[in-house]
């Protein structure tokens, strides 16, 4: 097996990228490359999240005892709450008039140890998916925001799925050089630059670059002496004199 390092299977590795998208500009702000058999919960505990802030993640997350400690450190979640969780209403609230809230819950965790996992009481809210007809259950810690507002911040995980859309198709990390545990990561490491790099190049230029645009056109202007700031605003205009950036004479002995 060529990633011995990685074991995931019998006859395969595999490696996984835990990364946190800050939703201000959805990039990456923190980052854990690990073994595909470590759970995501184990590396959720050793993240850094700053009090209040509003983390969104899927049910790969829910562990109660993360919940109850997010909740103690001043850290609020938004997730998806199991089907199979057992709970308690301890209050019903009013749901918006003309909207796709269908319940708005406090409610405490019942269940074999779930209690003693998360003492706090949490808020449960319903929401009608409009295009699908699904009906989506959130869980959070934070009862201070509106339901629909709950609502709209899980929505934007989905940011988290086209970050990583977006660097597999334009950064060609499916596939590995090397297969040590240190050509994979500065692969892994190098394509998170790349994709920073990137979104900055996207921001300063007046043109309107696409990703994928921006990526292919980069390529093919690799060689190019041309001014980058410039190029970025006019990709399509006639490139320089030649002799406008003359270059230094090479001397040998």
């Amino acid at each position: 097996m060529q990633f011995d390092w990685a074991r995931f299977r019998r006859t395969k590795g595999a490696v996984k990228l835990h990364l946190v998208l800050d939703h201000d500009g959805y990039l990456p702000c923190y980052g854990v490359i690990t073994e595909g058999n470590i759970h995501d919960v184990k590396v959720a505990w050793r993240i850094p999240f700053p009090a209040g802030t509003v983390v969104v993640d899927d049910r790969g997350y829910n562990d109660y005892r993360l919940f109850a400690y997010w909740t103690a450190s001043g850290v609020f979640f938004v997730t998806r709450m199991k089907d199979n969780a057992q709970f308690e209403v301890v209050e019903e609230h009013a749901v918006p008039q003309n909207r796709n809230i269908l319940k708005d819950q406090t409610i405490r965790l019942t269940g074999i140890g779930a209690e003693a996992k998360c003492p706090h009481l949490l808020r449960r809210v319903e929401a009608l998916r409009e295009d699908t007809g699904e009906t989506l259950v959130f869980l959070t810690n934070h009862h201070g925001l509106g339901a629909s507002t709950v609502a709209a911040i899980y929505k934007e995980r989905w940011q988290v799925e086209l970050f990583f859309k977006a660097l597999k198709q334009n950064l060609k990390i499916k596939t590995f050089v090397g297969t040590s545990a240190n050509a994979v990561k500065i692969q892994i490491w190098t394509a998170l630059i790349a994709m920073l790099l990137l979104r900055y190049l996207q921001l300063i230029s007046r043109f309107g670059w696409s990703l994928s645009n921006l990526v292919a056109l980069l390529r093919m202007n690799l060689f190019t002496h041309r001014d980058l700031r410039a190029w970025l605003n006019e990709p399509f205009a006639a490139p320089p004199d030649p002799q406008t950036y003359p270059q230094a004479a090479l001397a040998f002995d």
